[in-house]
């Protein structure tokens, strides 16, 4: 497989080297932890990058120059780039002074400390054909003056990032789709990475897109580098498609599977297809159809028992025409298993149906009957009783207004005789009608 490698300008070769009067010593990268991190750099570098491994979660590294200043992660000049990580820094120096550098800091005894002068990155080729669904594996290094770049911790010191751009084919699936990010790549070893920190970045693609024609886009960054990759493929679509069929008699719960393979983009006797049936109460159910040998297969289902909604996990494996093995992960499937309906009620079970709600509605009558003679009886009673209080209510008020009356009759005639006795004036002579004495 031939790999594509985009590349910066290569920039004035780097030479690494001791120098002591007029007596020059090739130093290799790899030693520079044996002399107390110091390195040299020549007069006719133009630029350099520092790739440096320290302990984990240590603090980055400090830069002493030639001359005696130092730089720190925080405090650097405008023509240095720096990102740290927990595990490493990468540097890279514009115009660097000539002469002896120095590290400070927690570098990891015998590692490397690489300096590059010209930075790339190679990215495997998209196979043709590619299609929808495909589970892919592709690969990406991050180069050196021409060699994998190879730091622990160097998949937290890079992003990538995949993109598709759609060439916007007229009667393509993806027409005027735009771009989407569908994926990155990642050297952790997990998914199909193989092994973390080896320098080989996997990627990790999402195929499930419309088919047409598209130019692949692979970025890589962060704040010392960006580094680009395109290429143009074109997606197709899936060579095998599998739907449900559904039974004539919805209660036999017997479906088929309907498999169509593309005999012209695959081997059909290297075709497999496996199937997770899902249903209801937790049910599980693998199948694998392997014996495939004509365009068309017809695969029936295991019986289902249980009324309710069930999904159908579809994968295939193949060989391409080309030789090429691929693996795809087809559309779910669902179906549902109804209760059949209940029969319509015969001629004697409707009579028999009519009589109990006819009974059932002349109890109702009768209790409803009953409830409003009680009803009205207790209606009158309450009336009854609301009467004979107001009339013993009114009767003893008569008597009481009666008794007040003769009460302050009564008291009037006290009165009346109590002026007669006032008015009668004991001060005044007794008239008597005898004579008087001594006439």
């Amino acid at each position: 497989m031939i790999k594509r490698v985009t590349s910066c300008v290569a920039i004035a070769s780097l030479w690494l080297m001791i120098s002591q009067f007029s007596v020059a010593e090739v130093i290799h990268s790899s030693q520079a932890s044996e002399l107390k991190n110091r390195f040299r750099i020549d007069h006719m570098v133009e630029s350099v990058t520092l790739l440096i491994q320290r302990e984990y979660g240590s603090a980055p590294v400090i830069i002493v120059k030639p001359d005696g200043s130092k730089w720190y992660v925080s405090r650097h000049p405008e023509n240095v780039k720096w990102v740290d990580g927990l595990t490493g820094d990468m540097i890279t120096i514009d115009n660097p002074m000539p002469g002896p550098w120095q590290l400070i800091g927690k570098v990891v005894e015998g590692s490397i400390i690489d300096k590059v002068s010209a930075l790339s990155i190679d990215v495997d080729p998209i196979p043709q054909p590619l299609y929808q669904g495909e589970r892919l594996k592709l690969t990406a290094r991050l180069m050196g003056d021409e060699q994998k770049i190879r730091l622990p911790g160097l998949d937290f010191l890079m992003n990538w990032t995949a993109k598709f751009i759609s060439d916007n084919n007229p009667g393509d699936e993806n027409f005027a789709a735009g771009s989407v990010i569908v994926g990155t790549y990642r050297d952790n070893g997990e998914a199909l990475d193989e092994r973390p920190d080896d320098g080989v970045f996997t990627s990790k693609l999402n195929l499930t897109q419309a088919w047409g024609g598209y130019t692949l886009q692979v970025t890589a960054k962060n704040a010392v580098l960006e580094r680009q990759y395109s290429e143009p493929f074109r997606l197709s679509t899936r060579p095998i498609n599998v739907d449900i069929v559904a039974p004539q008699d919805l209660e036999s719960g017997e479906w088929d599977l309907r498999i169509v393979v593309d005999e012209n983009e695959l081997h059909l006797a290297q075709t497999h297809v496996e199937a997770e049936l899902v249903g209801p109460a937790g049910m599980r159910l693998q199948v694998t159809v392997s014996d495939i040998n004509s365009t068309e297969t017809l695969y029936s289902l295991s019986k289902v028992n249980d009324f309710g909604s069930y999904r159908i996990k579809l994968t295939a494996v193949s060989t391409t025409k080309a030789g090429r093995e691929i693996y795809l992960t087809l559309p779910e499937l669902f179906f549902n298993f109804i209760k059949p309906p209940e029969p319509p009620p015969s001629a004697e079970e409707l009579a028999a149906k009519a009589d109990v709600q006819a009974k059932k509605a002349e109890g109702t009558a009768k209790e409803n009957a009953l409830l409003l003679l009680i009803s009205v009886n207790a209606l009158l009673i309450i009336l009854g009783i609301l009467v004979l209080l107001f009339v013993r209510k009114r009767s003893n008020l008569k008597k009481a207004l009666a008794a007040a009356q003769a009460r302050m009759d009564k008291e009037t005639r006290q009165q009346n005789i109590t002026l007669e006795l006032d008015e009668i004036d004991l001060s005044m002579p007794e008239d008597f009608d005898g004579p008087k004495s001594g006439s």
